[in-house]
């Protein structure tokens, strides 16, 4: 089987769907640079590094505020927003329904339309989009 491209993540019917294939790109080379087995700190740091050298604007560990019919209740961080998509990231053997519900919770929390969760812990990096 030959190495995923950005364009394998190209589908018109998911929206924002040429960004995160952009973004995507970023982890992928992360992973195939580290592999699995490293703590989630290490692949946030590289990943630092890496979206920017992809010439995608990035923050790291942005505080979300969380309101509750309309009133603020607190903040929550996720580990990046990247060119206006909320992206989360993993070190597991496999996403568990309890990483995809919290950060659908965070996606909508946010504000933000689009996320990415993604998984470094296995042997193939494992992304989730999600909508909000």
């Amino acid at each position: 089987m030959g190495e995923s491209t950005t364009q394998d993540y190209v589908d018109d019917s998911y929206a924002a769907s040429a960004t995160t294939a952009l973004i995507i790109a970023a982890p992928l080379e992360v992973h195939r640079t580290l592999g699995p087995g490293f703590q989630e700190v290490i692949y946030q740091r590289a990943l630092a590094l890496e979206l920017p050298a992809h010439g995608i604007e990035c923050e790291r560990e942005v505080s979300i505020d969380v309101f509750y019919k309309g009133r603020h209740i607190g903040r929550r961080r996720v580990d990046f927003v990247a060119a206006g998509v909320m992206v989360e990231l993993k070190a597991k053997a496999v996403i568990e329904d309890v990483d995809f519900i919290q950060t659908l919770s965070y996606l909508k929390a946010s504000g933000f339309k689009i996320g990415l969760l993604l998984n470094f812990g296995g042997r193939r990096l494992e992304i989730r989009r999600l909508a909000n």
